[in-house]
């Protein structure tokens, strides 16, 4: 009789994806009793030694298997002062929706030779491959527990999963174990001495829960900070020198290298030395190819953002539609750190599915017809989900909802994007001397927009095309004058700013940052109003009002300075992002929360990120350390 091995996935759709794989579409599927949504999948497949041919049960799990609480004597409020959480027992459940479950794999070990663990290959997956090894340990003792490493569910990286299974990462399960433990005992603590200090203060807050959160309460600190630099900026004058001419019936507009200076004294007596010259000195003209790269592929971050800034929905309801996708069958799982398809996926085959579309179906065609290009690969990859693509084509009809087709146009177009070539183009430099200053113009044709045609979310446009200048020629300005600006403050946070601010500082992982931010909008730490106007986030945002120097008696022209992008936020990639937008603004719950936790103390403060982003440090290996 073959001997038995016991795989368990962690989501029913990695599972029945591998079933079919390993078994050829040749596999028995039952039900198990209490969960509607695991099924085991009886098949028969050769392994390679010592396992040999084996007789294979392909079950999964729903996620986490166990849950986390304090002993009986520490759950009700009332009964312990907070700071007794942090040595309180903690006792490790299977709750009631998993109880059927983790049944099915204890029945399931109970005859088995060896288990294999067919989790997600990050810190996560490691950790509930530990969860299932426990429960199949229960009836099973002597159980030989082995982990398949993959990162996508193609045939052959399965295949070659089934045949070189490797052990369980015990270190990057404990990470998660303490992490779990950190966060249960830190939350609780927390929330149950501020909930119960500030709920005798008025009767709005006699029932509130002011919940804590490690994550939750740095999320709340972007948000304040933002809010107090706003308040708090105090606008400078600074002043500027423009330059233009007129050269076959063209304006040409030139910047000043210097930018702004903050003394209109100084900006006067360089104006006065420019016009004493009278005339201006080409110093170098290049001209070169230049290109705008197609994005790289798709990531929950990447997702999470460009649905807040183009589709004009909040985080959770995109992770939300997406996972709906997802579950049916439409795109790849939405919650992935990785920017780089593997090599070894057949990415033509899933452009090949998408020539049917009336939108894209065109340039579908056009890149199996040669314009193919093999994607970007980004720096990250969490060898557990490949990048979000399209599986299969889905037609408006299929998808639903306007939400589901918003989604997966922007999945599907990006996926093309990424498989195409970056856009071509030429730009021009001029750049010159005027008196003892130096001034400059820039412009840019397009000439191939190739992956453009199908991403609208990018802008990249042809500016006015400059006229012909010469090195060493002279010319005189038609006009030079002084241009006064104010700098004006930060705007404050939207979504899409907060997501970047909390991916750059470690807090939350891709399946949690919309699960935070909207936890502090739950609790009323913050709220959301339209953002007025399109102007886009930065930390100096300068402001230019009408022009106050003059020469031949015509007067200066209004302008916008120059920014930088502001710390830890994103690019909009050209595109003009505010209407629509919402903008977070901390209630007067949230600014006390902070404020009081800052007026502690603490050697650390509570609402900055510096400790959540040490306990999410990768863990030190046994290598490492040794």
């Amino acid at each position: 009789m073959a001997p038995k091995i016991l795989c368990v996935a962690e989501k029913p759709s990695i599972a029945k994806a591998v079933a079919q794989h390993l078994s050829g579409g040749n596999f028995n599927t039952r039900p198990i009793t209490g969960s509607p949504y695991v099924k085991n999948y009886e098949f028969e497949y050769t392994f390679a030694p010592p396992w040999g041919s084996c007789s294979v049960v392909m079950t999964s799990v729903l996620g986490h298997l166990t849950s986390q609480d304090f002993d009986e004597r520490y759950r009700r409020w009332n009964d312990c002062d907070p700071g007794q959480l942090f040595d309180a027992p903690i006792v490790k459940y299977v709750d009631k929706k998993n109880q059927p479950i983790a049944k099915n794999i204890e029945s399931q070990a109970a005859y088995a030779k060896g288990l294999f663990i067919w989790t997600d290959c990050d810190r996560e997956g490691e950790h509930i491959g530990t969860e299932i090894r426990e429960a199949a340990s229960k009836r099973n003792a002597r159980l030989e527990v082995k982990r398949a490493r993959f990162s996508n569910i193609e045939r052959a990286h399965v295949l070659r999963a089934a045949q070189n299974p490797i052990a369980v990462d015990e270190h990057q399960a404990n990470a998660i174990e303490a992490r779990i433990e950190l966060d249960l005992r830190i939350g609780a603590a927390f929330t149950r001495l501020q909930t119960l200090n500030l709920q005798r203060l008025g009767p709005e807050l006699s029932e509130a829960i002011l919940s804590y959160g490690s994550c939750q309460f740095p999320t709340l600190g972007f948000v304040v900070d933002r809010y107090f630099r706003v308040r708090n900026f105090i606008a400078e004058d600074f002043w500027s020198i423009n330059v233009t001419h007129t050269r076959d019936d063209i304006l040409v507009r030139f910047s000043w290298d210097r930018v702004r200076v903050y003394d209109r004294m100084s900006v006067t007596i360089m104006l006065e030395r420019c016009l004493r010259s009278q005339s201006a000195e080409v110093m170098s003209v290049q001209k070169k190819p230049t290109s705008k790269w197609r994005p790289l592929p798709l990531t929950t971050l990447d997702l999470q953002k460009m649905g807040t800034w183009y589709l004009r929905m909040d985080s959770a309801t995109v992770m939300k539609v997406a996972e709906e996708l997802y579950n049916k069958g439409f795109i790849s799982y939405p919650r992935t750190e990785t920017d780089q398809f593997d090599k070894g996926m057949d990415l033509k085959k899933l452009v090949e599915k998408q020539i049917i579309d009336d939108r894209w179906g065109g340039f579908a065609r056009e890149l199996l017809d040669g314009n193919f290009r093999t994607p970007r690969a980004g720096r990250k990859n969490d060898k557990a989900h490949p990048p979000i693509h399209p599986i299969c084509h889905a037609s408006p009809s299929a998808l639903g909802s306007d939400q589901h087709c918003r989604v997966y146009e922007l999945v599907t177009r990006r996926f093309l994007a990424c498989c195409s070539e970056d856009a071509k183009g030429e730009s021009t430099d001029v750049k010159i001397s005027y008196g003892d200053e130096r001034f400059h113009t820039h412009g840019l044709t397009v000439i191939e927009r190739n992956y453009l045609n199908v991403y609208p979310y990018d802008k990249w446009e042809s500016t006015q095309q400059l006229p012909r200048f010469a090195v060493g020629e002279r010319f005189v300005p038609d006009e030079a004058n002084i241009v006064l600006g104010k700098t004006s403050p930060p705007a404050y946070l939207t979504e899409a700013d907060l997501l970047a601010l909390m991916d750059a500082n470690g807090i939350g992982t891709d399946a949690t940052m919309a699960d935070h931010i909207a936890k502090i909008q739950d609790r009323n730490y913050v709220m959301t109003r339209p953002r007025s106007g399109t102007r886009t986030e930065t930390d100096d945002n300068d402001q230019s009002e009408n022009g106050v120097g003059r020469r031949g008696g015509r007067t200066g022209r209004g302008s916008r300075g120059s920014s930088r992008g502001a710390r830890g936020g994103a690019s909009s990639s050209g595109s003009s992002r505010g209407s629509g937008q919402k903008e977070f603004i901390p209630t007067t719950l949230g600014v006390a929360l902070v404020k009081g936790y800052e007026n502690v103390g603490f050697e650390t403060s509570l609402s900055k990120p510096f400790l959540r982003k040490e306990v999410a440090l990768p863990p030190i290996r046994e290598s490492q350390w040794r």
